[in-house]
Parts: structure tokens; sequence; C-alpha cells
């Protein structure tokens, strides 16, 4: 939800415009990459406080921060709402102010964590100089909604708008929630189709060893990720597990469908934001859109409305895999690594298909509702979702040993996995530690959460 947003391009004339567009992200397994998106909480040291955008401590200062280590400002009314680098990197903003690395389209995962790691390190520099801290979970475990400053960015005030009359937690996703998740490549449609069913399927399991979100205001929740609750009555347009996936004619053509049915937010056009709440991307492209009367949308039109949509995994040129929360550092290697392995690999991918071939979608749909709370002791026919996170690491492992990408020591990239095995081997997600901290050593306090899980 990075939201810099697209230029104008090709006028769009009809619908099989829309499914070649994605077609053109398809590569050959040789230029397959690796995408590392992450968000996090920022917050004043002195009192853990939200950090606005504003003053000399603020979000907009720490962006300026930022700059002297290569990264190009993008601005909106005169603010840095964004920043960009050679490599397609970019730094960008979530509504309550949660930053996030848009990481560049890399080829090993290796490559990946050092990327992440370089980052945090530029993050720390310009934090210490304005006094703010860093963390990630899922869902703020302390912050009420009504105590996060808005971010100055046109699009988030059109969803501000549009999100209560949808769903009771809207709000809550745009400013309380953090996630890490990837982008990964297909090589045809049916590479993408066999890849977004095991997504699909999958994404619970990675919901539950990435559970992190256990407290709202200040106090248990009753959840394990509270932010993949909140997901559920967020939009149900434009959320969700998306069950025509598994049906017999999926392809490019049927996922336009389903986007094409999804309300819009907005429209770009000259350096700003019309605001199309609810409207048809149908009409518009018949010219019937009433802020818009007789124009047509270009593809970058479509880039912007596809950029909308927060299914658990998400089409563009490339596939998202967006179930898991927002963590510590090595979760943000971790995530990549659990879909690199599952994916990349025909041998492992095939072994997830083969996991999940007789699983039905009311099952998965069961799952995804019973995670956020349960986690890995979720129930799954005679067995649960920690039994499964076993064998799902497994074929992942085995996909990372089969690509033979080694670092600088000799190592492949199985190593990315070791948090993931220590959560599994003990049985319990990350939430879970957090809880036992909370009603332990912590004495009912959160305060230490701001030091401990700091980046």
């Amino acid at each position: 939800m990075s939201g810099i947003p697209s230029q104008p391009g090709e006028p769009v004339t009809d619908v099989a415009q829309l499914a070649e567009h994605l077609e053109r992200g398809a590569r050959p397994p040789e230029q397959w990459r690796i995408g590392t998106e992450h968000e996090k909480f920022v917050h004043h040291l002195e009192d853990f406080s939200p950090v606005p955008y504003e003053g000399p401590r603020g979000i907009g200062a720490f962006l300026e921060g930022l700059v002297r280590f290569g990264w190009h400002p993008v601005r909106e009314d005169g603010r840095i709402i964004a920043l960009k680098r050679e490599g397609g990197a970019s730094v960008s903003l979530e509504p309550g102010g949660q930053v996030e690395l848009s990481g560049a389209q890399l080829e090993t995962l290796h490559e990946s964590c050092v990327e992440v790691r370089e980052h945090l390190q530029q993050v720390d520099t310009v934090a210490r100089e304005l006094q703010i801290g860093f963390s990630g979970f899922g869902f703020h475990p302390v912050w009420r909604r009504e105590q996060i400053p808005w971010m100055p960015k046109a699009r988030y005030g059109v969803m501000r708008r549009y999100m209560p009359q949808v769903g009771s937690l809207g709000l809550d996703m745009m400013l309380r929630t953090c996630t890490v998740q990837v982008n990964l490549d297909f090589s045809s449609e049916a590479d993408m189709v066999r890849k977004f069913r095991v997504g699909l399927a999958l994404q619970p399991i990675a919901t539950a060893l990435f559970a992190n979100s256990p407290f709202t205001d200040g106090r248990p929740s009753g959840y394990l990720s509270y932010r993949s609750r909140v997901w559920e009555d967020t939009d149900p347009d434009r959320c969700g597990m998306l069950g025509f996936v598994f049906e017999s004619g999926m392809g490019f053509e049927r996922y336009v469908d389903y986007v094409l049915d999804v309300p819009m937010y907005f429209v770009y056009r000259n350096g700003q934001y019309i605001d199309c709440a609810g409207e048809s991307f149908r009409d518009f492209m018949a010219g019937r859109l009433p802020q818009l009367p007789g124009e047509r949308p270009t593809l970058s039109d479509w880039d912007d409305h596809l950029t909308t949509l927060f299914p658990e995994v998400r089409l563009k040129q490339f596939l998202e895999m967006r179930g898991a929360d927002g963590g510590p550092w090595r979760g943000l290697c971790a995530l990549p690594a659990l879909w690199t392995g599952l994916l990349y690999d025909d041998a492992a991918l095939a072994a997830a298909e083969a996991l999940i071939r007789d699983w039905s979608v009311e099952e998965i749909v069961t799952l995804r509702h019973e995670v956020p709370r349960t986690a890995l002791d979720t129930p799954f026919r005679d067995t649960t979702v920690g039994v499964l996170a076993r064998e799902v690491l497994t074929i992942a492992s085995d996909g990372l040993r089969n690509r033979q990408r080694l670092d600088q020591r000799g190592r492949d990239e199985r190593r990315h996995l070791e948090r993931l095995w220590e959560i599994v081997d003990a049985g319990r997600s990350p939430a879970q530690e957090l809880l036992d901290a909370y009603h332990g050593r912590w004495g009912g306090s959160l305060d230490p959460v701001f030091t401990e899980y700091a980046y």
C-alpha cells in the first residue's frame, strides 16, 4: 500500500488489454527475483508516543534525514511522502506513519537480507539524531486509534472517508497494522495459477508462523494475530481468500473480472487524487465515471486500481504474499525465505501442490478465520497447523537447497529459515512469547516492548 502514484500511460479500450498487461509480467526462471517489503511503527523515545509528520522530530524530518544515503525524495504538495533510489527500492509511509521499505528486485535471499540490514542501519542513524525509535508488530500493542496522527497523503484521505462505510476495522488496518511480505515472479499464466493457489492455501500457515500481534489498547486481545483478524472486517469487496482462484478457468482474465468488480478509490490526474470511492472501473472504461465524464482510463489507472485490492495473495505483474504480521528483523528475512523456497523450485512447488491437493475452499477459508486466534494450535482435520507448518518448512527448505544460491561463506539460503524452525520446534508463535513476557517478567506492562522489540 505504498501509494507512490503511477504516471499516465496507454489508454485502455478493452478488457483484453488489462489481462495482457498482467501477463507482461511473466519472466523466464533465470530472471525471477525477490522483492521484500516490511513496515514498522515509529515512536518517541521519551514516552513511546506516536510520531506525527510535522516538526523537527517528525516523520517528514526523518525522511529528510534518509536523503543523505542516496535516496531521492518524492513530494506531494511540497512534503516528502516517499523516497526512491536507483535499483527500484523505495521508502514510503503508511497512513499512521508506519515506515515501509519496498526492496529492490534481488536475485537471492542473501542480497535481500543485506538490503534489509543496511536499511535498518540507515534508519537507526537518523532515528538516534531525532530521538525516535522503531518497532515491528502486526498490530500496535498500545496505541489507540484516536492517538495516531494521519500522514499528509491525499489517497489516504479518500480511504479514510470510505473505509467506515464498508467495515468496522478499516481505519485500524490503516493506522495500527504492519506487515512483512514478499513479491515473487511467474513464468507463464499456468505458473502464475500454480503459485497463486499454493500461496492462498498456505497463507494461513504463514499467518500462524508469523503471528505477532496479541495485544490491542494495551492488553491481550484474545487473538495471536489481531492484524489478521482486522482484515476480516476491513472491506469484503477487496479482501479475503478468493475462492475462484481454485476453480477451473482461473487465469489472468478471471482475475481481471474480479478486479473490475471491486469498487474504485480514486483516479490520479495532474498531481491530484480525485475521489471516486465506490465507483465502477467498468463504468470508467465506458467513459461513464461521474468524476471524469467521457474520459477513459490508462494502464496507469489500472495499476493504481490494482494497488487498492488487499486479498491474502495479490496479483499484479508479480504475486504478493500478504498474510504475515510484521516483527523483529529476523522475520524480515524468514518470510521471503519461506515463500521463495516453496515457489521458486519446481520440485518444492509440486510437493506443496500435493500437500494441498484435496483441501477444499471451505477448509481453507475456515483456516483463515481460525488461525488469527489460535495460530499453530489451530486444528485441521486430524492434525494441527503446527504439524502442517513443519511439513511446509521442510518443503521450503528442500526448495532453497535445490536453488543452490550460496553466500560469501558458502552457505545456501536455508539459513534464513532458522527463525521459523525455532518457532515450529517450540510449538509457539512469536505472539505467545510476547504474552509470556507480559504475564511474567513485564508484570502486566507493555512499556518493555518499545525497548526489547526495537529494531
